[in-house]
């Protein structure tokens, strides 16, 4: 699994480090941090952050592998 967060639409709320602290980090007020490639084991935990993003800032996608198009 693969997050986009859109920096520009991203207001700081911070809901998605509280449901995936391993996944998201907020640094100062407004500075967010994360891992793109989420690690195994936190899926559920970044499908619910993204879910209670109140800008919709999360993007949540597969990884795609070899010789996917």
């Amino acid at each position: 699994m693969q997050i986009v967060v859109d920096l520009n639409r991203c207001q700081a709320y911070a809901q998605c480090v509280f449901l995936a602290p391993q996944v998201f980090e907020l640094h100062g007020e407004e500075a967010l941090m994360f891992t793109p490639a989420v690690p195994d084991g936190q899926h559920g935990h970044v499908r619910r952050a993204a879910a209670a993003c109140p800008v919709q800032a999360i993007l949540v996608g597969e990884r795609a592998g070899p010789g996917d198009r």
